[in-house]
């Protein structure tokens, strides 16, 4: 039963199940990029390249499946058995990482911003002494004034 606590113990860690959720809310956060990289940047990106939504089509077609075949996507090319150099996956990839990069550094920035104000903030004052406590002092007080 030594195995069955140790783990119980090493998974109830506070950085275990940190890193849990963090792995969770990163694969969420994950999604929400790649939708946002999909449907609003790579169409904007497609105006200014002339290229389609997606760089994920692009490719070189390094040996052909028949002479004289011509292909106008991926899909059509690997079906046809052509050799090809995918170069667009890869492309696209790069701008969904660069993307992503900088919405969390955008995110960890707001957020050492905020709990460096919070660090700043001058911590609030003691509370004054209680009724019982003004008592106490109060008969002290007088004690040592009757004792001198």
């Amino acid at each position: 039963m030594g195995f069955v606590k140790d783990f119980k113990a090493f998974a109830m860690k506070g950085s275990v199940v940190d890193l849990a959720v963090g792995v969770v809310i990163g694969g969420a956060f994950g999604k929400i990029v790649k939708a946002f990289v999909a449907d609003i940047i790579m169409p904007l990106v497609s105006v200014f390249t002339g290229n389609g939504p997606a760089f994920t089509d692009k490719f070189i077609v390094l040996k052909a499946g028949k002479e004289g075949d011509v292909y106008t996507t991926l899909a059509e090319a690997t079906k046809a058995g052509a050799n090809v150099l995918a170069y667009g996956d890869l492309i696209q990839t790069i701008v969904d990482f660069l993307i992503i990069a900088l919405f969390i550094f955008i995110v960890i920035s707001y957020m050492a911003k905020v709990k460096k104000k919070e660090e700043a903030a001058p911590p609030p004052p003691p509370p004054g002494p209680t009724d019982t406590e003004k008592l106490l002092m109060e008969i002290r007080d007088e004690l040592k004034k009757n004792n001198s």
